[in-house]
This record gives C-alpha cells, sequence and structure tokens, in this order.
C-alpha cells in the first residue's frame, strides 16, 4: 500500500508537465510494467484525477486542462513512508513530488517530516518502519541516547546503548550510524533489524561523525553481514575495486590486493569471486572454503563426462 502511494504521487508529478507521456515511458520512469501503469492511472480516475489517454502511436496519458484536483487520502505513517521513499530517489520528479507532498501536510506531520530530513542520509528500497524511523530521528535531533534490542542473524537479540547520529540510505537499506556506549566506537546498525525501547536514555554531547561515504564503504563490507571473506586477489586493486564495488579493496602491491566482502550467504560471496577473472587465495571464512570446494567438485563432474576431444 505505502509503495503504491507514493508510486501514485511520482505518476501525478510526471502527469502535471506540459507533454503527453506513453504508457511505456510512465513505465520506464516509474520502474514498473505498462500494465502496472494502465492499473494506476485508473486508481487515480477512482480518486477524482482526470487523466486522459489519447491512442495512437502519437497518443498518451495528460491530466485534463483546468480541473481541480482532490488529495491523496494518507493516514501519517503513510505520508512519512512516502517521503522517505522519495528522498532515496534522486530525480527531479521525486524532488517535486516530496516537496508538494510537504506543503500540504498538517505542521505536526512538517515537523517530523523535518526531524526526518535533518538525520537521514542518502548516499550516491528496503522498507523502514515509520515509527522506528521517527523514533530514531526524534533521539539524533534531542541527542538522547537509544537504547534498543538489536535482532542478529540468527534471529537472536542483543540489547544495545548508543548515541544515535544519522539515519543512512545506501545499498538498498537503512542504516543507523551511532556511537556505541558499551563498545565505545562507532557501530553500524540495519535499522530495520532496531526495536526501540521508550523511553529514551540521557542527554548526550554530538561527537564529529566520520566521513559518512568512506566509513559505510569501508564498514558494510564486512561488518553488517553475517559471512566476510578476506581473499587475497592477484590484481591490481584499482582493477578489482571496480569490478567489485561492494568490497573494501587494499593495495598488497602493484600487482596484488586484498579483497573483504560479507554477504548473508555463502553463495553470493561464491558469486563476487566467480567475478574477479583472475586468481586468487581464499583466507576464510570456513563455510566459504566448504562452499567453493562442493562447487568446484559439481564443475569438475560436469566437465568429467567422457572424451571432450
Amino acid at each position: 500500500m505505502l509503495e503504491t502511494s507514493a508510486r501514485l504521487l511520482r505518476l501525478l508529478s510526471l502527469l502535471q508537465s506540459p507533454r503527453d507521456w506513453t504508457g511505456p515511458e510512465l513505465a520506464e520512469r516509474l520502474g514498473v510494467t505498462t500494465r502496472t501503469v494502465r492499473n494506476d492511472v485508473d486508481r487515480l480516475r477512482n480518486l477524482g484525477y482526470p487523466v486522459h489517454a489519447t491512442p495512437g502511436a502519437a497518443g498518451g496519458y495528460k491530466l485534463g486542462a483546468g480541473a481541480k484536483l482532490p488529495p491523496l487520502l494518507l493516514d501519517d505513517d503513510e505520508a512519512v513512508a512516502i517521503a522517505l521513499s522519495l528522498s532515496t530517489h534522486d530525480s527531479e520528479t521525486a524532488a517535486r513530488a516530496l516537496k508538494k507532498l510537504e506543503q500540504v501536510l498538517p505542521s505536526r506531520l512538517r515537523h517530523r517530516l523535518s526531524t526526518l530530513q535533518d538525520y537521514t542520509s542518502a548516499i550516491p528500497h528496503a522498507e523502514l518502519d515509520p515509527e522506528v524511523a521517527t523514533v530514531i530521528a526524534n533521539a539524533c535531533r534531542a541527542r538522547e541516547r537509544l537504547r534498543f534490542d538489536y535482532v542478529k542473524f540468527d534471529g537472536s537479540e542483543d540489547r544495545r546503548d548508543v548515541e544515535p547520529h544519522r539515519l543512512v540510505h545506501t545499498r538498498g537499506r537503512w542504516y543507523l550510524v551511532a556511537w556505541d556506549v558499551g563498545r565505545q566506537d562507532w557501530r553500524t546498525f540495519r535499522a530495520d533489524r532496531v526495536r526501540p525501547r521508550v523511553p529514551t536514555g540521557p542527554r548526550f554531547t554530538e561527537r564529529p561523525l566520520p566521513d559518512l561515504e568512506t566509513y559505510l564503504s569501508q564498514g558494510l563490507a564486512t561488518a553488517a553481514w553475517r559471512f566476510r571473506a578476506s581473499v587475497t586477489v592477484h590484481a591490481p586493486a584499482h582493477e578489482i575495486a571496480a569490478r567489485i564495488p561492494a568490497a573494501l579493496v587494499e593495495a598488497i602491491d602493484d600487482t596484488t590486493c586484498r579483497m573483504t566482502a560479507g554477504s548473508d550467504t555463502p553463495e553470493m560471496l561464491a558469486l563476487y569471486l566467480g567475478m574477479l577473472g583472475c586468481d586468487f587465495e581464499v583466507d576464510g571464512p570456513p563455510e566459504l572454503v566448504q562452499h567453493l570446494g562442493i562447487t568446484a567438485d559439481r564443475f569438475r563432474r560436469a566437465i568429467d563426462t567422457g572424451d571432450h576431444g
């Protein structure tokens, strides 16, 4: 529902431009099928939006001229979720839609969105619970410690006490960047695994943030994943960094580098290694080494089936 409402806002923003849009053009802009575009147009018409369609190769969709448009009916959480979704799209269309949404919101929601915008960042669409996002953003603004249960990979929970600083959207997920009080260091937490506890804790003095893009690119290569691969690669570091942008790559010398990559499964790590296109040695983890051995045996059986001449 939230994703559909956000898409309808983006569709309306496109249709308000002084031109006709073909179904395939709208589908490409919205990242959906032409059938979904037709369904969304029908939804807008049912809400009272006069969307006209002209048949033929030169035809398309546009809003009727001079019509007064009724507002979309959204509850508070839907409005916040749509704003979060739009803020992660790097396009003029999304920016216009977000601005229009902000202009019609009541003051209580404008304040809520302002807090979210001040303490969230998108670096160049996992859904985040709007209530969780609001609790985190409010704690960032008030500079109050945040206590929460953190759901780990195995489903168990770990209690954490942090000084929250930013919510960041990158690689399709939202992350909380915070100073972990117990570990006395910066930590990154997947926000969809955060279960906030209220009330929040005592106030803290804001710390200078690390460079978020660099910190996250390095941290997410290892800390956010269940499995972490450490690999020595026989190729220049800049070549491997270009091939596997999700990994952390450090030069050993001009022709050798060390790559650290993370994933929730050994199978995905093996796919990364298959993309290297060069020789490498795997230092761990054991689950990856075992999976590579099983896969290698399977490949050998696949080609050892007789005379290949």
